[in-house]
């Protein structure tokens, strides 16, 4: 297992790199980083199973630096170090597999690193699905599809057996508790009755499922307190597939760039889009960041090869997911302005003005607006065609 450590604090990284190399063999320290941003490009060099990262760093937070390390190298694991109490930590576990306390105990220290490595096991045992195997669609709406068949929709019973589904599935191949289940989606009522709206959900999900040919996905009872796991058997996951194409896609370049934007494109919808659940946010919104960063990177390759053309669509292709992305006006404005296509500028600087103004009631950045007030006067000042 190789093992990255990011804290500004020396010390600390002295302690908590002791206490990991005295309670674990098994175990590389690849490197170690008090500066956060040296931290993101090393991390990217020696591509570690784990990152242990401190949060309050004064330079930039640790839960945002965990969300660019997620989306940047997807499948890394992340283990939080902090000095908050573990109420407050609560928030932290949505970006983590796990968090430690300083200053760093050592058998709260192994308790994580099992998990570590559980994860990581079943990571390595995971298969990619058949290329002949069914899949469940979770970019934009729930669907399923069967080799070589139309995408189905699956008619849910009612929406709370749809919301049944797409938790176990969010969290499929591991049990969920019977009271996690009625906490999430039958919260006001007494558990008894709890408990029958369950059951009668769960028998619909099998009924839809047999209805859809997708009867190859079971669900399991057992522990933890009479739980549910939801088992795929040989389907594939959109979300899951997709990322694992992302993470092979290695070196970009001349002849990978084609490849690049065929994968990035089958990013049709953002996970589970369209549906109010909380749960799912935090991988909604990972996922997306994953796309908008690799979209960034593959539109400024096309701009440095001079392909400003190849650049405006893959930025226009940000623009219309990502809307609020400011810097996404402002790239289109200095392609066109390269293309020469002033209304294309103009566009620009308008949809930001409004967006900015209406949606946010805020100004444009200085910098984007003096930018655009100097080509303003350029282009005033350039001596009009000959006719």
């Amino acid at each position: 297992m190789r093992v990255v450590l990011v804290d500004d604090e020396p010390l600390a990284l002295k302690r908590l790199r002791k206490v990991l190399l005295n309670e674990l063999n098994e175990l590389t320290i690849a490197a170690e980083y008090s500066n956060p941003y040296e931290a993101l490009s090393g991390i990217l060099e020696h591509r570690p199973d784990v990152v242990f990262l401190d949060i309050q760093m004064p330079r930039i937070d640790g839960l945002k630096l965990g969300k660019q390390i997620q989306a940047i190298l997807p499948g890394i694991e992340i283990v939080f170090v902090t000095g908050y109490d573990q109420y407050a930590v609560k928030a932290f576990e949505l970006y983590a597999l796990d968090y430690v306390l300083k200053p760093v105990n050592a058998q709260r220290l192994r308790q994580t690193m099992e998990r570590v490595g559980e994860k990581l096991a079943v990571k390595r045992a995971r298969q990619a699905p058949a290329a002949n195997a069914s899949c469940v669609r979770c970019f934009g709406q729930l669907r399923f599809q069967h080799p070589g068949a139309e995408e189905q929709v699956p008619k849910w019973r009612t929406n709370k057996v749809q919301e049944l589904f797409a938790y176990l599935l969010h969290h499929r191949n591991r049990p969920i508790g019977r009271s996690v289940l009625l906490e999430l989606l039958w919260p006001e009522i007494e558990e008894s009755k709890g408990v029958q709206h369950l059951y009668t959900a769960i028998y619909h999900i099998r009924k839809t499922l047999k209805a859809c040919g997708m009867d190859g996905i079971s669900i399991h009872t057992g522990e933890p307190e009479n739980g549910y796991k939801l088992d795929l058997g040989d389907a594939g996951v959109d979300a899951e597939v997709w990322e694992d194409e992302v993470r092979r896609l290695g070196a970009l370049d001349g002849n990978s760039a084609e490849r690049y934007e065929s994968v990035l494109d089958k990013y049709s919808g953002d996970y589970l889009e369209g549906y109010e659940y909380l749960w799912a946010e935090h991988e909604r919104e990972r996922l997306r960041l994953l796309w908008q960063l690799q979209m960034n990177k593959l539109g400024e390759f096309y701009e440095r090869q001079g392909m400003p053309e190849r650049a405006v669509g893959i930025n226009r292709k940000i623009q219309q997911r990502c809307p609020d992305l400011e810097d996404t006006y402002f790239s289109l404005m200095k392609l066109y302005d390269v293309l020469g296509d002033q209304a294309g500028v103009e566009e620009q600087y308008w949809l930001l003005k409004e967006k900015m103004g209406r949606e946010l009631d805020l100004p444009v950045s200085a910098e984007i607006a003096d930018w655009y007030e100097r080509w303003k006067t350029r282009e005033e000042a350039a001596p009009a065609p000959n006719r």
